[in-house]
């Protein structure tokens, strides 16, 4: 994304979906292999207010664990609530990164990204430089967002047109189709397992579709109308109308379909 629409986060809006949002992550950190080394090195590419990276920690107690992230309010929270030494002699810590230019500068037993390379374009190029950057036998995971052509992300495309934004929002090929990432990690020569889920995200409160792109999603589009209060009231208006139109609520609360695309490539011992 260009720095005029990179997105502000904010990580008590994010979080307020936390356990949906943690449930890829743990279904992917379940099919990582066991590490080589008995205190392994890991990356986590993109780690938000931490809360996830800290699951990382409870897989391999004795890592030495690094969360990178280029926002300076998601890295506050992660630096209060989760950094420090762990129970089985570890540390989790956080640095500010940008994952497009991010580069190993020593190797690494794991380098896992949780729902941020869909922020990178042209991400697949970084593979290479990745995979050089793991220990033989090392292991490179990641999920994805396979959802841009859903109504939350197509009425918000739309609706950023009307709104003299059409630049501002990833379009549907931000991410790669499950069968081209395969074919990119073989050709690194990794063993590669890739597969995609959705989930059926019950959500509850009051425009809980809408309270959810708040935290993600919609933030380009929130930070590009910061200054404009009017003009932003009005696409939350419109986009609140439509959403509610797309999901509506059912007796136990309001489905949420939202498919994720998954990848664990393990470099050859």
């Amino acid at each position: 994304m260009s720095a005029a629409t990179a997105p502000t986060w904010d990580p008590a809006q994010y979080l307020r979906h936390a356990g949906h949002r943690a449930r890829p992550f743990a279904d992917l950190l379940a099919r990582v292999p066991d590490l080589p080394g008995e205190h392994p090195r890991i990356a986590d590419l993109g780690c938000g207010p931490g809360n996830v990276t800290a699951l990382l920690a409870r897989r391999w107690p004795t890592a030495r664990i690094t969360g990178y992230d280029n926002s300076a309010e998601m890295l506050d929270q992660a630096h209060v609530e989760h950094e420090g030494p762990t129970p089985g002699g570890g540390r989790l810590d956080f640095a500010h990164a940008d994952v497009r230019t991010w580069t190993p500068r020593e190797p690494y037993d794991l380098i896992i990204s949780n729902a941020t390379l869909q922020w990178v374009p042209g991400h697949v190029e970084r593979f290479a430089d990745w995979v050089r950057g793991l220990r033989p036998g090392g292991t490179f995971a990641f999920q994805v967002p396979g959802n841009f052509d859903a109504p939350s992300h197509g009425l918000m495309r739309d609706l950023a047109h009307r709104h003299g934004l059409t630049d501002t929002l990833r379009h549907e090929d931000a991410v790669l189709t499950p069968r081209d990432y395969l074919a990119t990690l073989a050709d690194l020569d990794c063993t590669a397992d890739v597969w995609e889920t959705t989930y059926i995200h019950l959500l509850t409160g009051d425009d809980p579709v809408l309270d959810w792109v708040k935290g993600t999603g919609l933030r380009p589009v929130l930070t590009a109308l910061a200054d404009t209060p009017e003009q932003r009231e009005a696409f939350l208006r419109d986009y609140r109308a439509a959403l509610r139109e797309a999901y509506p609520p059912g007796a136990h609360g309001t489905p949420f379909p939202f498919r994720r695309i998954f990848a664990v490539a393990r470099k050859e011992a």
